[in-house]
Parts: structure tokens; C-alpha cells; sequence
């Protein structure tokens, strides 16, 4: 038995979240994303969000064939608990990490992030890296934002 490794593909990351409302909002009107695929379990009580951006080479594929995809889970119940929380893996003993959003102008994508009220971690004042920032989803993933000149219009 074989298998090509040239024909891997990465696919996509998972996050727990309390409340699917908010997070989907999030990540939708926030951040620009389309949600691609949905899956919903009423007997094993989750559902699933895959979430990605548009881009001519994604048109038409199914969510196995495209890559990138954030994957949203859902316990159901979760949403109703105010004091529920999952661990993202940036506590104090860290680990985890981010997920990185480019953009096509880091200012004005700051600035839209303040007017909707998004919670900032770093800004791209804060610090001795002036050309990120990192802002935190409802659950406080962080997602770091990044400017690629090539997206300038």
C-alpha cells in the first residue's frame, strides 16, 4: 500500500465555540468569510460551520476539495451558559497560537474592527511590530491581521 504525499492537502482548522449566533457574525460579517458548508447532529447534539473565503480556484469545489477552511464546532447548550468557556489555547501557559486574516489596508481595517466594537489584543501601534495586529473572536481566539500590499485596489 502507497499513497502520495504530493496529493496532501491542508483542509482546515477546528475551534470550539459557545455560541454559534455570535461566532458565525464574527466571522461572516467581520471578518468577510462565506460559510461554505454546515453539517447539524440533533441526536449526538452539535453542528458543525465550515467557513473560507471566495476565490476563483474555490468556485464549485466541494468542502473536501478546498482548502484553508475554518471549521466552527458547536456543543449544543453551550449558548445558554454565560459562564461556559472554552480553553483556546492562550491562557497563561499558551500553546495554541492564531489563525492570520490578510487584508488590503491594515489601518482602515482597524478602524472598521473599533466602529464594530471588536476586542483588540495588540494594535498595530502597540509594540515593536507596527504591521500587525491580533483581535480576539467571541470565544477569544486570536486571529492575527495582516496587510498584503498585493490586495491594494
Amino acid at each position: 500500500m502507497t499513497t502520495d504525499v504530493s496529493k496532501y492537502r491542508y483542509n482546515h482548522t477546528m475551534y470550539r465555540i459557545r455560541d454559534p449566533k455570535a461566532s458565525l457574525r464574527f466571522y461572516t460579517e467581520i471578518l468577510g468569510m462565506k460559510l461554505v458548508d454546515e453539517h447539524h447532529s440533533d441526536e449526538a447534539k452539535f453542528s458543525l460551520y465550515f467557513l473560507g473565503y471566495e476565490d476563483p480556484a474555490s468556485n464549485g469545489l466541494v468542502r473536501l476539495a478546498r482548502q484553508g477552511l475554518l471549521e466552527l464546532t458547536h456543543n449544543h447548550g453551550t449558548e445558554n451558559d454565560a459562564s461556559f468557556a472554552y480553553a483556546t489555547g492562550n491562557g497563561e501557559q499558551g500553546g495554541y497560537g492564531h489563525i492570520a486574516v490578510t487584508v488590503d489596508d491594515l489601518t482602515a481595517a482597524c478602524a472598521r474592527f473599533d466602529e464594530l466594537g471588536v476586542k483588540f489584543i495588540k494594535r498595530p501601534e502597540d509594540g515593536r511590530m507596527k504591521h500587525i495586529a491580533f483581535i480576539a473572536d467571541p470565544d477569544g481566539y486570536r486571529v492575527e491581521i495582516l496587510e498584503n500590499p498585493a490586495l491594494k485596489s
